[in-house]
């Protein structure tokens, strides 16, 4: 089997790059921070925010609630406060099973082609 090499994982993220991951304006990004107390970004010397992985899933929770789910901002506060972990846990879940599922097509499009005469 061919070396395949593994994507180097960034530790930090920019606020452009968080923004691209979720489609959405940076300002929005900006905002649900002073909404969300547990969007907590580190901030470089100029003030730039550095969003690590556990703040992405942190925003992507937010996301999701606000607008997969259709909560507003009060309701998705309060859903957050009523029981954090159990919402980060799931979104995490649904992530990991989706990487697990979109890996397992891969390898049986991969398998298919080596099949073909």
């Amino acid at each position: 089997m061919p070396y395949k090499e593994r994507e180097i994982e960034k530790k930090y993220h920019s606020i452009g790059e968080v923004a691209e991951m979720f489609k959405v304006a940076p300002s929005l990004i900006r905002y649900w921070e002073g909404e969300f107390d547990i969007i907590r970004p580190k901030k470089d010397k100029k003030g730039n925010r550095r969003y690590t992985k556990e703040d992405i899933q942190k925003i992507k929770y937010v996301y999701h609630l606000v607008k997969e789910k259709g909560y507003t901002l009060q309701g998705a506060q309060e859903v957050i406060a009523s029981g954090k972990d159990q919402g980060f846990d799931k979104v995490a879940a649904v992530q990991k099973l989706q990487e697990i599922k979109d890996f397992l097509i891969n390898l049986r499009n991969e398998l298919k082609i080596r099949n073909e005469p």
